[in-house]
């Protein structure tokens, strides 16, 4: 838990809670719920010892919880605090409860870095036999078990969400859905893989814009609400009982008959195979030989999708009898269904986990998305949060122009962030990071990496130094967090580093008039930098407007290239702040702008980015981000590989201009006559080359500015886009905006 986060968890008789990290700096409150709503802290051996204050914690969370289980929202909420120790709390629930745990820090601290660290909560279960299941979503009207081997049939009344859950795990469900009406006129419409297919334009759909089944008339029967597995099947039939006889397993139990027998009430007719969506089956096609292959479910116990239904309809579920093939982990297990009342609020989520072992958490609204929804219903998972892609009221090429030539504003909270506290913070990030942490004074930051022991890069991001002890890492991705406490404690440094989650929300005020806009709305006081003194990659601790205004951290710093500084503040104070800036910005003509108009303008940039630039396998140098290597450093993680390879470097990072305005894809191949010499990391369009641009990792041979090269397409053979090898930035070599 980050500071200010609050967290809900459920427990059951014999649950046991574990509790490690309750530092001086940073307090812990725990509130406890019966069924009835009623105060229940002396069933985990706690009494109150005051009321949560919003001002410590962010309740809204909470707050709404209470509201859904008919209590006051506007009543004080009993809580006991638990006292700053070294030592582990365990509570151990008697009865049924739902806990809460708040996370208490101030605003200021929480911006300033001396906000708390993060506590680390381990729920053990008691030893439970039957069925466990997630908790419901909302107001259930049905549920029931789909046994393994066999299928039911039940009814979807319109506005009804349906939950289709797996609850061992690695267990596949055969789904179909036919429309009621039709079904009156003695007619069988029924969800229509390849329409849904071509309408979504991908293999199925998910949470977002493109989250719809559709029958053969195109017409929407059902929207996907929530997916926690995201890997389903919708090329394959139902299994077939001539598919097992063939295989030497005559009369084997299958789904297509099981759909069948439960269809029998409505006079369905019999079919022996039935086009099903499958959820949880692990299937791909094979970008080489077009196979259609399959592999053990990637879903967990207590996997689930859930769907809204758009009409009346007639559905079948089965859980799957696949014994001879590894879909169902070899073993066949049982499916739940649950089905809510129309206007349960379930909102749209995927998701999460920091790595393949770790919790799932469902995507979560940012803290910046009340002032975001009203200007774009077009938004896609950015680690555990939703991000705009683009506003339609400027589109990304009206977003693109004014980030060039004017200022927007863009909501940039999925990025995690670091608290690196403690008397050996700067040694361990001298030994984690590639440039030379000891040379960074307070007030400063610096784009730097973090490699493994082969030069291939865990993350990148900025590090930023807020006082002697104390540095705040912006980066990537949980990876980097994770090798920083590996590395403390394998060297047994005296650091704690502290996982901020989603406690920092952050902005991104980009653009040559980015500067104009904060001059109108920042205070700082007389001991930190003040905006003007802030130079490239400068930091300072600011409030809005005034002393009394809402507190936040401000770099200067970026993902653009152009002048840029980004915000980071309390979830209590994200709206204040986006409505200042945006108030502030008007006569600037101020533009919110999304990850579409982003990511063109970062390539012009030639800005490396994960997945893309740098990957597995792929060094720090060749990756282009060179520059942010120091090895005169006496030592770091990764240095030997990168002194190895930047001897003798095989591949280079390099800008290729088009001869058109095709953009291949990531991956395409680069070509010098018939052989291959690189491929391709990312490209776009640039608007203000008009031009088609491509970042390649090419062999040093051919990458000599100038030198003709061709993109292969097509196979790479039977279409070629001729192109010149360049050096990036595309735009602005020198860096002369970003340092304006």
């Amino acid at each position: 838990m980050a500071p200010r986060e609050v967290q809900k968890i459920a427990m059951r008789p014999d649950d046991l809670l574990s509790i490690t990290g309750v530092w001086s700096e940073g307090e812990l409150h725990v509130s406890a719920f019966d069924s009835r709503g009623k105060d229940a802290l002396s069933t985990i051996g706690l009494a109150a010892s005051g009321h949560l204050n919003s001002n410590e914690s962010d309740l809204t969370e909470l707050v709404g919880w209470i509201a859904a289980q008919g209590g006051d929202c506007n009543a004080c909420i009993a809580a006991a605090r638990l006292p700053a120790s070294d030592d582990q709390f365990v509570l151990r629930a008697s009865s049924p409860i739902t806990l809460w745990l708040s996370r208490v820090s101030n605003r200021d601290q929480l911006v300033s870095g001396f906000g708390g660290g993060s506590i680390i909560i381990k729920h053990q279960p008691s030893g439970r036999t039957g069925q466990i299941l997630p908790d419901p979503l909302g107001d259930v009207r049905d549920e029931f078990t789909v046994t393994r081997g066999t299928g039911m049939s039940y009814e979807l009344k319109q506005g009804e969400i349906l939950q289709i859950i797996d609850v061992e795990g690695q267990q596949c469900s055969d789904f179909v859905a036919l429309r009621a009406d039709r079904l009156d006129n003695g007619e069988e419409w029924l969800i229509d893989s390849t329409a849904t297919r071509s309408m979504v334009r991908r293999a199925y759909p998910g949470p977002g814009m493109l989250d719809k089944f559709f029958d053969s008339e195109m017409r929407p029967l059902l929207n996907v609400v929530q997916d926690t597995c995201g890997r389903h099947d919708t090329y394959g039939l139902a299994c077939t009982a001539r598919g097992y006889a063939e295989r030497g397993f005559p009369g084997h139990v299958n789904c297509s008959d099981n759909i069948s027998y439960a269809l029998d009430p409505y006079g369905v007719k019999r079919r022996s195979a039935w086009p099903a969506i499958n959820f949880f089956w692990n299937t791909w096609i094979d970008p080489n030989t077009h196979d259609l292959l399959v592999d053990e479910s990637h879903s967990r116990p207590g996997d689930y999708i859930a769907m809204k239904a758009l009409e009346d309809l007639v559905c079948v579920s089965t859980a799957c009898p696949d014994d001879i093939d590894p879909i169902n982990g070899w073993s066949p297990t049982d499916v739940h269904v649950r089905i809510y009342r129309p206007g349960t609020p379930i909102r749209r989520a995927v998701a999460y986990r920091e790595k393949e072992d770790a919790p799932m958490s469902l995507s979560q609204e940012s803290a910046f998305h009340e002032r975001l929804e009203p200007l774009t219903q077009h938004f896609a998972p950015a680690r555990d949060l939703w991000a705009p892609v683009n506003f339609p009221s400027h589109g990304t090429l009206g977003e693109y122009w004014a980030c060039r030539e004017a200022v927007t504003l863009q909501d940039m909270s999925g990025l995690r962030k670091f608290d690196i506290i403690g008397p050996d913070a700067e040694m361990l990030l001298q030994l984690a990071t590639t440039r030379n942490v000891a040379k960074l004074p307070v007030w400063r930051g610096s784009y730097t990496l973090m490699c493994d022991e082969t030069g291939s890069i865990i993350d990148d991001g900025t590090l930023f130094r807020l006082a002697h002890d104390l540095f705040r890492w912006c980066c990537g991705t949980e990876e980097s967090g994770r090798a920083l406490q590996t590395l403390a404690e394998k060297h047994g440094l005296q650091v704690r580093i502290h996982a901020m989650r989603n406690a920092l929300p952050n902005l991104a005020l980009q653009g040559p008039k980015s500067r104009d806009v904060l001059r109108k709305i920042v205070f700082t006081q007389p001991n930190v930098p003040t905006l003007d003194q802030l130079k490239w990659f400068g930091c300072t601790i600011g409030r809005l407007n005034d002393r009394e205004g809402a507190p936040f951290m401000l770099s200067r710093s970026g993902y653009t290239g152009e002048l840029g500084y980004e915000i980071f503040c309390s979830k209590a104070d994200a709206v204040t702040i986006w409505d200042a800036v945006m108030a502030a910005g008007e006569e600037f003509g101020i533009t919110p702008m999304g990850s579409a108009a982003l990511e063109i303008i970062r390539i012009e940039a030639g800005l490396a980015a994960a997945g893309a630039e740098f990957a597995s396998g792929v060094d720090a140098y060749e990756a282009g981000l060179g520059f942010a290597i120091d090895l005169n450093k006496a030592e770091f993680i990764g240095k030997a590989a990168l002194e190895r390879n930047h001897e003798a470097p095989r591949r280079v990072l390099k800008g290729l201009l088009l001869d058109c305005n095709d953009v291949p894809l990531h991956g395409a191949g680069v070509f010098a006559n018939e052989r291959q010499v690189g491929a391709i990391t990312s490209a776009t369009r640039s608007p203000s080359l008009e031009r088609g641009i491509a970042i390649a990792l090419l062999s040093v041979e051919q990458s000599e500015n100038e030198t003709r090269l061709e993109i292969g397409q097509l196979d790479g053979r039977m279409k070629r886009l001729g192109a010149m090898v360049t050096d990036i930035p595309f735009i602005d070599p020198q860096r002369k905006r970003a340092r304006a």
